[in-house]
């Protein structure tokens, strides 16, 4: 499942924000800030992706670094929020 989204979200950021050059694509633990790639309107078209995609609520608190700064970190916070929603249903 992890590797499956860190896939999902290389592709959506490659076309979302890379135009397919996937050469700019950052490591997974790069900061997606840092780099270059995301600003604050990135982040939004994000967090509409993560909660489209996934079926997870994104709330204004879980809007940090550490949640949505790099790859690695966006897995990690799919995983939990979806574990989260799995064990609230």
């Amino acid at each position: 499942m992890e590797t499956q989204i860190a896939a999902q979200l290389r592709d959506f950021i490659s076309s979302a924000y890379l135009f397919g050059d996937n050469s700019r694509m950052p490591a997974d633990d790069d900061s997606l800030l840092e780099t270059g790639i995301l600003d604050s309107t990135g982040v939004l078209e994000l967090i509409e992706f993560l909660e489209d995609r996934y079926g997870i609520a994104v709330e204004d608190t879980e809007t940090v670094p550490a949640n949505l700064g790099s790859i690695a970190g966006i897995t990690r916070f799919v995983l939990l929020k979806s574990a989260q929603a799995a064990g609230a249903a």
